[in-house]
């Protein structure tokens, strides 16, 4: 290959959206540190945003929260509805900014970064990667054609152990895979199920709050030392790892530091790896749409101890990473659609609707 065919690899292009001179200054030093990410333009408002979306059409947006004339939120919508693209959401950690963020994950954002993260002393360097490693997966996800075979692949003979827990792990994209799943589960559903998903401190929270306003089963952000209890749907706490423990009769949430050598707290390799231990093959596993390879390791404890592994197939997902990863290393048994994965853990426990 010639060097000037080298060069001819695409740029990202991205529109750096945000009211604040010093945050726009901060996410462009960070995004020219790529030599194929490129900033192509400022927006200091929503209005502005949107009429610089389709003027300049960018590869990625990022979008903050709060902004005069037209907030973040209402941007979002107008940009979905009229110039379409991947967005990125910029947002502080308060109670309400959190939960404002969870809305726009929900209403189509592809992720999010936390405002205080990338002003406050954390490491800049993995802050820095983190930010490019969204914004070229947001590029990539609109080249994944829509129009795909949308078929639940039966991998292997089906199980015929009925779990007595279900863990879903997820990462980009999982805020709105979670709203396709959660409130499709009956108020009586015999088990618990845990949900692992990537984000930062302070937005888990916001997510179960508003995935219980949706949902007939009770969502809750899981808490230290807590009974997991069946018709629950317990999100475990971003900052923290959660880990299950047997006491007496009843399995317990543990929530705890340690390790602290993984990429993501909470890890879904953790935490699907005790569940592992606690309840043997009695577990249902699933994996859905997210970045890099979390997961992989916890759904082969799954594996291995007899339980039930499923993955969302590639055309449903936002990221085809961490199921990817799954599936070329042949742990998964099922490969299902976003739409059929509810379906999915009923039919593995067996349920019933009550007449």
């Amino acid at each position: 290959m010639t060097a000037s065919a080298e060069k001819a690899q695409p740029e990202i292009r991205v529109l750096i959206a945000d009211d604040s001179a010093v945050m726009r200054t901060a996410l462009s030093r960070m995004i020219e540190s790529s030599p194929t990410v490129r900033v192509c333009g400022t927006a200091r408002n929503g209005l502005e945003t949107v009429e610089k979306i389709k003027l300049l059409k960018p590869d990625v947006v990022t979008l903050d929260i709060r902004m005069p004339v037209l907030d973040g939120i209402e941007a979002l919508k107008r940009i979905m509805g009229e110039c379409p693209c991947p967005v990125i959401m910029v947002s502080s950690l308060t109670t309400d900014g959190a939960e404002i963020t969870v809305e726009a994950l929900s209403a189509g954002a592809f992720d999010c970064l936390s405002k205080e993260d990338l002003q406050g002393n954390s490491d800049m360097l993995q802050l820095q990667r983190n930010l490019l490693e969204k914004i070229e997966a947001a590029a990539q996800s609109v080249l994944i054609s829509p129009i795909r075979l949308r078929a639940s692949v039966a991998l292997r003979e089906k199980s015929q152990v009925v779990p007595r827990i279900a863990i879903i792990g997820t990462s980009t994209g999982g805020p709105k895979a979670l709203q396709a799943i959660i409130p499709k589960l009956p108020e009586d559903l015999p088990i618990p199920v845990l949900v692992v998903q990537h984000m930062p401190r302070g937005f888990t929270a916001p997510l179960a709050k508003r995935l219980n306003g949706l949902s007939k089963v009770k969502v809750c952000e899981a808490s230290h030392g807590e009974q997991l209890k069946s018709g629950t749907v317990y999100v475990a706490p971003a900052g923290q790892q959660t880990t299950l423990y047997s006491s007496g009769s009843q399995t317990c949430v543990c929530l705890s530091d340690t390790p602290n050598d993984t990429t993501h707290k909470p890890s879904v390799d953790v935490t699907m790896s005790s569940v592992a231990v606690v309840f043997a093959r009695y577990v249902l596993g699933i994996i859905l749409t997210g970045m890099g390879s979390d997961g992989a390791r916890g759904m082969r404890a799954i594996q291995d101890a007899g339980g039930i592994t499923v993955g969302q197939d590639e055309a449903t997902c936002a990221v085809y990473g961490m199921p990817r990863t799954c599936a070329d290393n042949g742990i998964l048994q099922r490969v299902v659609p976003l739409d059929e994965v509810a379906s999915v853990i009923l039919e593995a426990i067996h349920y019933h609707a009550r007449q």
